[in-house]
């Protein structure tokens, strides 16, 4: 008998490709000056120039490159002779993990008085919200200023007091999420199943959550580093010897006509670094937020 002939079946179109949109060129910029940032910070000893805190007298209030100054001090010196390249990066990592430090606080406070608040409901809920309610009222630079004021300078205080900013917001959010997230079925099921709270909030309320987190904390973030620079800028912040961006604009004001390159640097700096982290949490939002799509 003669052989069938075989029969090539047609090949199939690729399924296509879903092109996902190249972020815009101001956020590539963000990017690209946080890693700038971060990478400064991380090797502030090896890439510093000198030390912070050298002197060098002969060369007081020697202007930068481009006005006169010497390759020798590339931004400039001040009144004492301190470099200002030296200095403006270990007021960049200083300032930094200040921020990081902060945001990390208040949102590890927050989220927790928000799932305990969503957990146990009833007078605990009502205990919670009132002391959000009381924060959000309260100033909170004029907060600061007291309790800087109040009980003095130091590092670890300055870092904790400024964890306390925005908390509120946290808690709000993930109060609101958990009780969406008890709403629906995977909550009931897994509470059902005898899962601890810890199991059921840390393993599948907090992953689900967690887009919405990791924004806030984007926006959050430069408005702590504002907030240092403010503190710094009236003499409470960072205390010398140690330098943040903020107490380099504070010092610089009183050289603003004769020298405005002590102060110039470090503003602009915290302007860049601000816009950048907006930047980047306007775009994160826009892109883990299923109702902006």
């Amino acid at each position: 008998m003669p052989e069938a002939p075989l029969t090539v079946a047609a090949p199939t179109a690729a399924p296509p490709r879903i092109r996902r949109a190249r972020p815009p060129a101001m956020v590539l910029f963000g990017f690209g000056w946080l890693a700038l940032m971060l990478a400064i910070a991380l090797l502030a000893d090896v890439v510093s120039p000198y030390a912070y805190t050298a002197l060098d007298l002969r060369n007081r209030l020697s202007p930068p490159i481009g006005f006169g100054g010497a390759w020798l001090h590339p931004l400039g010196t001040d009144e004492l002779g301190r470099d200002v390249l030296a200095r403006l990066i270990h007021s960049i990592r200083t300032s930094l993990l200040i921020a990081f430090g902060a945001t990390i606080i208040g949102a590890l406070v927050g989220t927790s008085l928000g799932f305990l608040a969503a957990h146990f409901r009833g007078l605990v809920e009502q205990a919670v919200m009132a002391l959000v309610d009381f924060s959000a009222s309260i100033p909170f630079l004029i907060l600061a200023l007291a309790v800087l004021a109040f009980f003095g300078n130091s590092m670890v205080l300055l870092v904790c007091l400024l964890g306390l900013h925005a908390w509120e917001r946290y808690a709000r959010i993930a109060r609101g999420l958990a009780l969406s997230a008890g709403a629906q079925g995977y909550a009931a099921a897994v509470r059902q199943l005898g899962a601890t709270p810890w199991r059921l909030y840390g393993r599948h309320v907090l992953p689900n959550i967690a887009s919405t987190l990791i924004v806030s904390m984007t926006l959050a973030f430069p408005e702590i580093i504002l907030l240092e620079s403010g503190l710094s800028f009236l003499g409470l912040g960072v205390q010398p010897p140690a330098t943040s961006l903020g107490s380099m604009v504070g010092y610089g004001r009183e050289y603003l006509t004769r020298a405005p390159w002590i102060l110039l640097a470090p503003a602009i700096t915290i302007v860049l670094t601000t816009l950048s982290v907006s930047l980047i949490g306007d775009w994160l939002r826009d892109r883990l937020d299923p109702t902006l799509r």
